[in-house]
């Protein structure tokens, strides 16, 4: 019976931290929508869940994929380097942001426009500065 109880506790945990992973893309979305609606930011960021790099997997990384998430800007157009590493570095700086989705399972941060086939990918556990 105790061997019932667990899984049933794991099923539970693995609903609850994809509500969680679903729940933090949806804000994200909303608040970018938000922000370029009003004129904060110039182009419209989309989130998502990706397959993440396998290379930057670690002992928190979602096991049944989708340990990436990945930022779309909406530019209709190719973005230049430059543009995409200072929307990474946006998300990067916010301390919390990168803790909480190291916690829920994502190892990967990339950031895409909707033109063209360049991006860039960060290893998220590189920016939780663990111990400062």
């Amino acid at each position: 019976m105790a061997i019932l109880s667990n899984l049933w506790v794991r099923i539970a945990e693995w609903f609850e931290d994809r509500s969680d992973r679903s729940n933090l893309v949806r804000g994200f979305n909303k608040t970018a929508r938000e922000s370029f609606t009003i004129g904060t930011v110039p182009v419209l960021l989309k989130a998502s869940i990706s397959r993440g790099y396998k290379p930057y997997r670690h002992q928190f990384s979602n096991i049944l994929g989708g340990s990436g998430f990945r930022i779309q800007a909406m530019s209709g157009r190719q973005l230049q380097k430059g543009d995409i590493v200072n929307i990474g570095a946006v998300v990067l700086a916010d301390n919390v942001l990168v803790r909480r989705m190291v916690v829920l399972g994502f190892d990967t941060l990339e950031v895409h426009c909707d033109v063209g086939s360049h991006g860039c990918r960060w290893q998220l556990h590189d920016y939780i500065m663990i111990g400062g």
